[in-house]
C-alpha cells in the first residue's frame, strides 16, 4: 500500500482536517517534476491536461494570495552550493522556511511547495499544542476526582477517621499528581487525602432510569453523599469509564503526533527525489526541534494513567488493566463469511422452491388465494419487513466504512461490539432462511393430505417464528451478539419512555426507523387479534369488523410519530432551541395526516376527504424538505458545492441529486401508506400494501446514509473525536465560579 493511502487509512475521521495534506503537497511535486522534465527536454512545454490546468489555476492563486516573490525574492545573496532552505523559528510555534534557489528558472512551484508545507507545519503544531492543553487540563480534573474517590473510600472504610496531614490543594502539576498517585502504594495514598474534599463535594452516580429522570426534571442531578458501599462501586465506575475514555484520546493524539511526522519526513525525501537537492535534513531537522517532536507530555501521561489505572482499577493486575485500556481490534471472522454466503444460497433455493410449489399447484388461481393473502400473508410479511430494513443497515454499515464514516462513535457502541455490515446480512440470511423455510413448510403441510387434519399446527407456524425471534432478542447469554441486542432493547426503551430520558442519536435515530415501520406494527396487531379474537384454526377473522380493532389500528400507527415528537420537545427544552421544536412540528403534522386519512378510509365523507388530503399534502411537503435541507443539510445555494453543501464525502456530487430525486419519489410511496390507498386491479391489496411499505422501507436506508454522512461532517468541523464520560464527583466552588 503507498504511503498516502496508508497515512489517510489510520487518520482519526474527525480529525481529518487537521493532518498534514500529503496529497496536495504531492499534486505540487508533480507539478515541479513536469516542468523539470520540459526543462531537461530543451521543448516548449505540451499542451498539459485539464487536470494539470487546474492544478496550474490553483498554484497561480496560491502565488498571488501568498506574496511570494515578496517573501523570497532578497535571498540571492544567500544561494550557495549546499544550502537550499533554511527553516527556522519566527516566533513561539510559528515557523518559516526560506528558500535560497528562489532565483533559479522555474523556482515559483518550489516556492509554492514550502509556504504551503510550512502552513502544514504550523497548523499541525497549533493543532497539536491545543489538544495537549485540553489533556493536561483533563489530568488535572481527573486528580481531583481520584482525590474525592480516596476520601469517600476512607470514610466509609473508617468513619472517625477525620484529618490528614496534606491539604486538598498541594500545589503539585497535573502531571506531578497523576505520578505522585502512581508512585506511592495505595494505602499511603488515601492518608494522603483530606477528607475535608468531601464537604464540597456532591455527587451524581444514579443509574439512568426512569425515577432518576423524574428527579433530574425537578431538583437536578446532584446529592450529598450517603457515604456508602454502593455510592464508592458507582463513582469507581464512572471513573474507571472516564480513565479508559482518556487513555484513547492519549493514544490517537500520540498516533496523530507520529503519523504527521512520518508525513513530512516521507515529502522531505519526495521532494529530494524530485529535485534532486538536498533539503530534506535541514527542513526534518526543524522537526526534530519543533514542539512537536520535543513535547513529551502525552508520553508521561500515558505512563502515568496507565500505572494509576493499574492500581486502582485492575488490582495491580497489569495484563487485566492493559486489557481495558488497550482493546484489542476486532478482526473479520472467514466463518462468518462462509455462513453468509451458504445461507444466502439457502435464501435463493428456498424461494424458487416456494415459486415453483406456487405454480406447479396453480395456487394463485386457487379458491383459497384470497383467504391465504388476507390472514397469512400479512403474518409472514412481517419477518420480510425486518429482513429488508437489516439488508439496507447493512449496505449503510458498508459505504459508511468505505468513506470513513465513523458509525461506531456516532451511535456511541462501546469499542468492538458494533456490528460489521457481514455480521447483520449473517442475521438477516439467518432470519430469512427461517421466514422461507416456514412458508414452504405451511404450504407443503396445507396441500400434503397426510398433514392437512393438522390444521392447527400449520397456522400456528407463524407464531411460533415470532416466539423464537422474541426469545433469541431478550436471551441473556452471550450468544448471538449479546451487546448489540441489549443495545437496541435499551435504545428502544428511551423511545418508549420519551421524554423521560436524554434523547441521544442512537435514540432519536431508532425512532425515525420506527417511522418508517408503521406497517409492521400495524401487523403486530393483526397477530394479535387474529391469534387472540380470529378463528385461526379454519384461517378467518373479524379484525377489520371491530370498532377496538379500528381504534386501535389509527393508535399503532400514531405511536412512533409520538415517540419522536415528545423526543423533540425535549431536545426542544434541554438544549432551548428552535430546530427540535420545528421538528417535532413536522411529527405533529404526520399525526394529523395519519388521523384524518383513516377516518376517511373508514368513514368516508366527502368533508374527511378534503381534510385528510390537505393535511396529507402538507406533511408530506414538510417532510421532504426536512428530509433534505435539515436532515440531509443539502440544497445549500452558497455553499462550495450549489445547491449541496460545502464538505462532501462521496466524490461524485451526482449521487446526491439522485438522492434527492429518488427520496422524492419514494416519499410519495410512503405518502401512499399514510394514506392508507392500496388499490391497484392486478395485485392483491395485501401484496400492494407490503410493496408500499417496502419502499418505504428503502427510502428509510437512503435516508440513513446521508444523516449519518452529515452528523459526520459536524464532528469533523468541531474535531469531536471522544465521547463525554460524566464525572461522579462535581466540586461546589467550581459551580459557584461557573
Amino acid at each position: 500500500m503507498k504511503f498516502g493511502k496508508q497515512f489517510t487509512s489510520q487518520m482519526v475521521p474527525e480529525w481529518e482536517e487537521a493532518y498534514m495534506n500529503y496529497n496536495f503537497l504531492k499534486t505540487i511535486l508533480k507539478e515541479i517534476l513536469f516542468y523539470r522534465q520540459q526543462r531537461l527536454n530543451h521543448t516548449s512545454p505540451a499542451y498539459p491536461s485539464p487536470k494539470k490546468v487546474k492544478l496550474s489555476k490553483r498554484l497561480s492563486f496560491y502565488r498571488a494570495f501568498s506574496g511570494l516573490t515578496n517573501r523570497f525574492g532578497n535571498y540571492k545573496d544567500r544561494d550557495n552550493d549546499d544550502e537550499v532552505i533554511l527553516a527556522s523559528e519566527l516566533q513561539d510555534h510559528d515557523y518559516q522556511t526560506m528558500f535560497l534557489r528562489a532565483s533559479e528558472e522555474g523556482a515559483e512551484n518550489e516556492l509554492v511547495f514550502f509556504r504551503r508545507l510550512d502552513d502544514e507545519f504550523n497548523k499541525v503544531i497549533g493543532f497539536y499544542k491545543g489538544k495537549v492543553d485540553e489533556v493536561v487540563m483533563e489530568a488535572e480534573e481527573l486528580n481531583k476526582q481520584m482525590d474525592a474517590l480516596f476520601a469517600l473510600k476512607v470514610r466509609i472504610n473508617d468513619p472517625n477517621f477525620h484529618t490528614s496531614s496534606t491539604p486538598p490543594n498541594s500545589g503539585l502539576s497535573p502531571l506531578e499528581e497523576i505520578q505522585e498517585h502512581e508512585e506511592q502504594p495505595q494505602r499511603d495514598q488515601t492518608k494522603m487525602v483530606s477528607l475535608e474534599i468531601l464537604n464540597h463535594v456532591k455527587i451524581n452516580v444514579a443509574q439512568e432510569s426512569v425515577l432518576s429522570n423524574w428527579k433530574t426534571i425537578f431538583g437536578g442531578t446532584k446529592s450529598d453523599l450517603s457515604f456508602s458501599q454502593e455510592e464508592y462501586r458507582m463513582a469507581h465506575a464512572k471513573l474507571k469509564q472516564a480513565f479508559i475514555e482518556f487513555h484513547r484520546k492519549l493514544r490517537l493524539l500520540k498516533s496523530y503526533c507520529f503519523l504527521n511526522q512520518l508525513a513530512f519526513s516521507k515529502i522531505m525525501k519526495k521532494y529530494d527525489k524530485v529535485t534532486s537537492r538536498n533539503a530534506s535534513k535541514a527542513y526534518l531537522e526543524m522537526v526534530k526541534n519543533s514542539y512537536l517532536s520535543q513535547s513529551d507530555e502525552v508520553l508521561k501521561l500515558m505512563e502515568r494513567v496507565e500505572a494509576a489505572f493499574i492500581t486502582h482499577f485492575a488490582n495491580a493486575n497489569r495484563s487485566q488493566g492493559m486489557s481495558d485500556l488497550r482493546p484489542r481490534v476486532r478482526r473479520d471472522k472467514h466463518r462468518v463469511t462462509f455462513l453468509v454466503g451458504c445461507l444466502f444460497g439457502c435464501s435463493i433455493a428456498l424461494v424458487v422452491a416456494v415459486i415453483l410449489t406456487i405454480h406447479t399447484r396453480d395456487l394463485l388461481k386457487s379458491a383459497g388465494r384470497d383467504q391465504y393473502m388476507i390472514n397469512i400473508f400479512p403474518l409472514y410479511s412481517l419477518f420480510v419487513y425486518i429482513v429488508l430494513h437489516m439488508l439496507m443497515y447493512a449496505a449503510n454499515i458498508y459505504f459508511w466504512k468505505r468513506f470513513r464514516v465513523n458509525y461506531s462513535y456516532i451511535f456511541g457502541f462501546k469499542p468492538n461490539t458494533e456490528l460489521g455490515y457481514k455480521e447483520v446480512l449473517l442475521l438477516s440470511s439467518a432470519l430469512l432462511v427461517l421466514t422461507l423455510a416456514a412458508v414452504l413448510s405451511n404450504l407443503e403441510m396445507e396441500m400434503d393430505e397426510r398433514t392437512q387434519s393438522f390444521t392447527t399446527l400449520t397456522e400456528l407456524v407463524p407464531l411460533c417464528l415470532v416466539t423464537v425471534v422474541l426469545l433469541i432478542m431478550i436471551c441473556p447469554f452471550n450468544i448471538m451478539y449479546r451487546a448489540s441486542r441489549f443495545f437496541l432493547i435499551v435504545t428502544l426503551w428511551h423511545c418508549v419512555c420519551a421524554p423521560l430520558y436524554k434523547v441521544n442519536f442512537p435514540d432519536f435515530f431508532l425512532g425515525d426507523q420506527m417511522t418508517s415501520q408503521v406497517q409492521l406494527l400495524r401487523t403486530v396487531e393483526f397477530y394479535i387479534c387474529y391469534y387472540g379474537w380470529g378463528d385461526f384454526k379454519k384461517r378467518s377473522n373479524t379484525c377489520n369488523q371491530s370498532n377496538v380493532f379500528e381504534i386501535f389500528y389509527i393508535f399503532i400507527a400514531v405511536i412512533p410519530y409520538w415517540f419522536r415528537f415528545l423526543q423533540c420537545i425535549r431536545q426542544a427544552f434541554e438544549h432551548n432551541d428552535y430546530d427540535p421544536a420545528m421538528n417535532g412540528l413536522k411529527y405533529l403534522s404526520t399525526i394529523v395526516a395519519v388521523v384524518t386519512r383513516t377516518i376517511y378510509v373508514q368513514r368516508r365523507g366527502k368533508t374527511m376527504r378534503i381534510i385528510a388530503a390537505s393535511s396529507s399534502g402538507v406533511a408530506t411537503i414538510y417532510n421532504t424538505y426536512w428530509d433534505i435541507v435539515k436532515d440531509w443539510g443539502l440544497l445549500g445555494k452558497d455553499s462550495k458545492n450549489p445547491w449541496l453543501r460545502d464538505k462532501l464525502i462521496l466524490p461524485n456530487k451526482s449521487v446526491y441529486f439522485v438522492a434527492m430525486v429518488m427520496n422524492v419519489i419514494l416519499r410519495l410511496a410512503w405518502m401512499q401508506t399514510v394514506l392508507d390507498f392500496h388499490e391497484a386491479p392486478w395485485l392483491h391489496r395485501s401484496a400492494m400494501i407490503f410493496v408500499v411499505a417496502s419502499l418505504e422501507i428503502v427510502r428509510r436506508g437512503l435516508w440513513n446514509f446521508f444523516r449519518v454522512e452529515n452528523e459526520h461532517l459536524n464532528n469533523v468541523g468541531k474535531f469531536r473525536a471522544f465521547k463525554s464520560i460524566p464525572l461522579p464527583f462535581s466540586y461546589e466552588y467550581e459551580d459557584k465560579e461557573l
